[in-house]
């Protein structure tokens, strides 16, 4: 028998996904979103199996439902959206992470924090290892997320000390693939719509910066393995694709894929924008048996193939 399972931010892109492969499983779902970033196109496909519920709400205010386990995805991810109303963004992921922590202490359940690779900063170390405590600078215009999961994650453990609670903490890594938000300010995303629509591909800084990009449908198997792993994996687990690509060889390999005629424009590197960051996953290989399998190539051609469908209905 599925057990009944809240996702918050549920009707987001990673949230949408991973609803969508919680009840393939037979699970029972709850998906919490207050479409700050969510969006029901992401969902509309769900909403008539019988074993999903939809709920408008936020997270920042308490919630009283009884489930078995409990998802918190609930958080603005891009530094477009999270930077837009920054307090807010902080609030989410602190009182956020606080009133899903009681929830879950209320109903005994098992609860998963979907962290981030920001709490490392623009890093120190390369590749980043879960041991390494990070270079974040806490009044930058990125502190809001980043300081803000950093202490998600401290009450997760906390509640996890103190009060013995089940809990699962991953810090994602760069993940893409269909149903990213085209105005997200992503770097697959905006290379992806800037050549589908024939403009040039915006560069930050030389391009010489690397990052790490996993398709959805392995980050989600990663989160799934490690919220079934033994009781003693709390994490946090790093989960992303090891392979580092710089932004360079992202926008040539967009540019081949579109069959686009874009030129590449350079602008300055943003504030704070980390030059390296490449997830070091061998306590998700040893723990969960995980690593991904989806090549930047393939997940590509996917997203690709989605934004052009996108486009054909106008929706940007």
């Amino acid at each position: 028998m599925g057990k009944r399972i809240l996702v918050t931010g549920g009707a987001g892109f990673l949230g949408s996904h991973l609803c969508e492969r919680l009840l393939q499983d037979g699970h029972d779902v709850i998906c919490l979103d207050n479409f700050y970033t969510g969006r029901k196109d992401n969902i509309v496909h769900l909403m008539d199996h019988r074993f999903f519920e939809l709920m408008r709400h936020d997270v920042t205010f308490p919630l009283y439902v009884e489930v078995d386990e409990i998802y918190n995805l609930a958080c603005p991810a891009s530094p477009i959206h999270y930077q837009f109303d920054p307090v807010q963004t902080t609030k989410t992921s602190v009182h956020g992470a606080i009133n899903m922590l009681g929830l879950a202490k209320r109903t005994k359940a098992k609860i998963f924090q979907a962290s981030t690779s920001e709490v490392y900063g623009d890093p120190e170390m390369h590749p980043q290892t879960e041991d390494y405590r990070g270079n974040v600078n806490p009044i930058g215009p990125r502190a809001c997320y980043d300081e803000g999961k950093r202490c998600a994650e401290t009450l997760f453990f906390d509640y996890h000390r103190q009060h013995r609670l089940n809990i699962r903490v991953a810090r994602i890594f760069n993940t893409y693939g269909p149903r990213m938000l085209p105005n997200d300010g992503r770097v697959v995303s905006n290379f992806i719509v800037q050549a589908l629509k024939g403009r040039d591909i915006t560069i930050y800084g030389k391009g010489s910066q690397t990052r790490s990009f996993c398709y959805v449908d392995d980050l989600v198997d990663g989160i799934i393995r490690l919220m079934n792993a033994p009781d003693d994996v709390t994490g946090p687990i790093n989960l992303g694709n090891p392979v580092e690509f710089t932004i360079m060889d992202l926008a040539k390999m967009v540019i081949e894929l579109t069959g686009a005629k874009s030129q590449l424009v350079f602008k300055p590197l943003p504030e704070d924008d980390p030059m390296q960051r490449q997830p070091n996953i061998e306590k998700a290989k040893k723990l969960l048996g995980w690593q991904p399998s989806v090549a930047l190539r393939q997940g590509l051609e996917k997203t690709i193939a989605y934004f052009e469908s996108e486009l054909s209905k106008g929706r940007f």
